[in-house]
């Protein structure tokens, strides 16, 4: 039987600032422009987690969604939203808070508990706003 593809959604809200301590006020304005607005600024970020495997025989699910939202909101969401990325997230510490570096920090939280639950982790989509997102493929080529 071949793999199939499935992916769930979550939602949360955090507020970041990118910013180089190193810099002058002036280059982190012409680098990050707005996103470097020392009082923060926040997005309505959407998750989508993306797990391959072959059906069960016995449920049909490659990975039972209700479990894989348990694990995204446990190691991810509960620890993200409505929080300050840059000041408020282990593992986010000392990470600049680009949406790319908190797409893998993503994976890094949620990779063991998806494989430990019988799935694959594939791809983490993290969409910052209704025109930007980025996709992670976990060091791997897009499928």
């Amino acid at each position: 039987m071949d793999n199939i593809y499935i992916t769930r959604r979550e939602h949360f809200n955090a507020a970041h600032k990118l910013w180089q301590d190193k810099w002058s006020d002036e280059k982190n304005e012409a680098v990050f422009g707005r996103c470097s607005n020392k009082n923060w600024h926040g997005h309505n970020y959407d998750l989508f987690v993306t797990v391959k495997g072959i059906p069960q025989e016995e449920t049909g699910f490659v990975i039972d969604l209700k479990l894989l939202s348990q694990i995204i909101k446990e190691k991810v969401i509960d620890h993200l939203d409505h929080r300050n990325l840059n000041l408020d997230v282990p593992f986010m510490k000392d990470i600049m808070a680009s949406t790319e570096n908190v797409a893998i920090k993503i994976w890094q939280q949620i990779d063991g508990p998806i494989r430990e639950a019988g799935g694959e982790l594939v791809k983490i989509k993290l969409q910052e706003t209704e025109n930007n997102y980025v996709e992670y493929f976990g060091g791997r080529e897009p499928f």
